[in-house]
């Protein structure tokens, strides 16, 4: 599990397509991070749980299954792109954005990063403003959570299939958000809490339903 709290930023080396049947490997620049990797561990890249391998003190490969090709972005990325990072949160420690699994549920554009204070660049907050595949829509609520590119971020508006984000000078300056322009993909995870609590109301009794002996028995009761 992660947090969405980019601990740095790295740089997709290369992207080799995958020959016939088998996966399209990235290799990633890392100095930060790869020194903490051995084989076999996960790492979020740009919000997609990866497994590293080929570790080296300065980055690692990780291999991009079928799913992962068609659900998110990485793929389409060119060599030199940044990508946030982001190691899984040890058992106990604080969780200080919320639940991000590293499974990308859809792929969103990047409309707008508009600094508030054009005159202060350095200093400003930003806007941004994603749109969101329609599929989605349904699981974002303003002040709710989002992860847009392995970013944990709070929702400040949602109109339509638009959504807007308050971005704070920090967040601009340690993630790959100050590299994407107008019309840029980005990966999107939903809050997994929203996706749990839809599929529970769908099983929940319809009106007018009754407690049955065969409920109560299916059920524990």
């Amino acid at each position: 599990m992660f947090t969405g709290l980019v601990e740095a930023t790295g740089t997709l080396v290369s992207l080799v397509p995958a020959p016939h049947a088998g996966p399209t490997r990235a290799v990633i620049s890392a100095p930060a991070l790869a020194p903490r990797l051995r084989t076999g561990d996960s790492i979020a890249v740009s919000g997609v749980c990866l497994t590293a391998f080929d570790i080296t003190p300065t980055g690692f490969s990780a291999d991009l299954a079928d799913e992962t090709v068609r659900r998110t972005k990485l793929a389409r990325l060119a060599p030199g792109s940044a990508v946030n990072l982001e190691l899984p949160t040890p058992s106990g420690a604080p969780m200080g954005g919320h639940v991000v699994q590293g499974h990308v549920d859809g792929v969103g554009t990047l409309l707008a990063l508009d600094p508030l204070d054009p005159a202060d660049v350095a200093n400003t907050d930003w806007r941004l403003r994603i749109a969101v595949p329609a599929a989605l829509t349904r699981y974002v609520a303003p002040q709710g959570s989002i992860t847009v590119d392995g970013i944990s971020l709070t929702v400040a508006a949602l109109t339509g299939d638009e959504v807007s984000i308050a971005i704070i000078p920090h967040t601009y300056a340690a993630t790959n958000l100050r590299t994407l322009a107008p019309g840029s993909p980005v990966n999107l995870e939903v809050d997994i809490l929203a996706k749990y609590a839809e599929r529970q109301a769908a099983a929940a009794p319809q009106p007018g339903w009754t407690v049955t002996e065969e409920y109560l028995l299916a059920n524990g009761y």
